[in-house]
């Protein structure tokens, strides 16, 4: 890189401003084409004439010190060191070190400075941003080193320092440093066209991906709105388990209380069934009863029936019955009292009865009542416990 970007003078190396990348713009033609219609003018304008008065050794060091300044080469080009190379054989130089060219800089000509403008004002026209004040800046001093170049030493000797053969060498080597330009010129506007198209393919994928972003955005929008409805939704879930746990709760509790309920009414039951059949033993017991006093009734109606046939028999035999008429009426009102007795015995036990039926029937009732109790507080815990199933 040292050697590309300096140039020895005198046995000394001076540092040049490394050039200026190209623009890769549609704008490189126009250009380049500037730039190589300046060459050309340079060129032409420092063509010395041949002298030979002077001897070869002089010729070369006149040639080296008062050579007209050249255009740049771009350091793409392959062979500019093999074009140097025929240069200095083709010119005659016995030594390889009389002609020191760099492969991409010149010899400065007399009076300029080490950081050339005419070089950098060169490389700014490469690029297509420069103003028209650049571009008229850059013709003044292409004419002023024109005027420069009238006062060239090698025109005092009235003749050329080169021969004609030599300057048409340099006219075809400068052709091929014209056409090697030139093709790199098409190249790097191939260059540019490709960078142009990757351009738009850049662009075109930054529109997709700006669509695509839009998609994945309005998507998150989306999933953003879900979420809230889910979280929403969830909210009102909770909202709902908590009032079920609460009811679930109550119901709980009316289970636990109609299980007391249930379990009073099983008891209530037992001691109305024990009273129940209680009552249907003293029922059987006063049935017995009364079917005693029947029988005695019974009895007493066959012994009335006989008193009334002893009667009879005392009417006829009155006479004969006279005597025992007071013990016989004793004996009547015995039995009349008996026959009362067992009369108010009997509706006694009448009435006992009647009284034993309707505490029967009362106890029958409550039984009835107690059963539909029982099978009503039997389907509300069936309900209940439905109702904690389903929940």
């Amino acid at each position: 890189m040292a050697d590309k970007n300096s140039v020895r003078r005198g046995g000394r190396r001076t540092s040049r401003p490394s050039k200026r990348d190209k623009c890769d713009t549609p704008n490189v033609t126009s250009a380049s084409s500037d730039v190589a219609s300046t060459d050309s003018a340079s060129t032409k304008s420092y063509v010395p004439q041949e002298n030979t008065c002077l001897p070869s050794s002089e010729r070369t060091v006149i040639g080296r010190e008062l050579s007209p300044p050249t255009k740049e080469v771009p350091s793409s080009i392959p062979s500019s060191k093999v074009i140097i190379q025929k240069i200095r054989q083709k010119i005659g130089a016995k030594d390889p070190n009389d002609l020191e060219f760099d492969n991409n800089v010149r010899p400065e000509a007399d009076g300029s400075e080490d950081n050339d403008p005419d070089i950098e004002e060169l490389s700014k026209l490469r690029c297509p941003s420069v103003c028209t004040e650049v571009i008229a800046e850059k013709e003044k001093r292409r004419q002023k080193r024109q005027r420069r170049c009238a006062d060239y030493p090698g025109l005092a000797f009235g003749r050329s320092v080169f021969s004609s053969d030599t300057m048409m060498k340099f006219t075809m080597i400068y052709n091929e440093l014209h056409n090697t330009l030139n093709s790199q010129l098409k190249r790097a506007e191939s260059e540019v066209a490709a960078l142009n198209r990757r351009i738009q393919l850049l662009e075109e994928d930054l529109e997709r991906s700006e669509e695509r972003l839009a998609t994945a955005t309005a998507k998150l929008a989306e999933a953003s709105q879900a979420a809230d409805e889910s979280e929403r939704i969830r909210k009102a879930l909770e909202n709902r388990t908590n009032m079920e746990d609460d009811r679930v709760a109550v119901l709980e509790q009316q289970l636990q209380q109609a299980r007391y309920i249930a379990e009073d009414s099983d008891k209530k039951y037992e001691e109305v069934a024990r009273k129940l059949v209680m009552m249907e033993q003293d029922l059987e017991r006063a049935e017995e009863r009364a079917e005693q006093s029947d029988s005695k009734i019974v009895e007493l109606e066959e012994e009335l029936r006989v008193v009334g046939n002893n009667l009879k028999s005392l009417e006829v035999s009155e006479e004969k019955a006279t005597q025992r008429e007071e013990s016989f009426e004793e004996r009547v009102k015995a039995l009349s009292e008996q026959l009362k007795e067992a009369e108010a015995r009997a509706e006694f036990a009448e009435r006992s009865v009647q009284k034993l039926q309707k505490e029967v029937d009362r106890l029958e009732d409550d039984l009835v009542l107690e059963r539909e109790k029982n099978k009503q507080l039997q389907e509300e815990m069936e309900a209940t416990l439905h109702d904690i199933q389903n929940i």
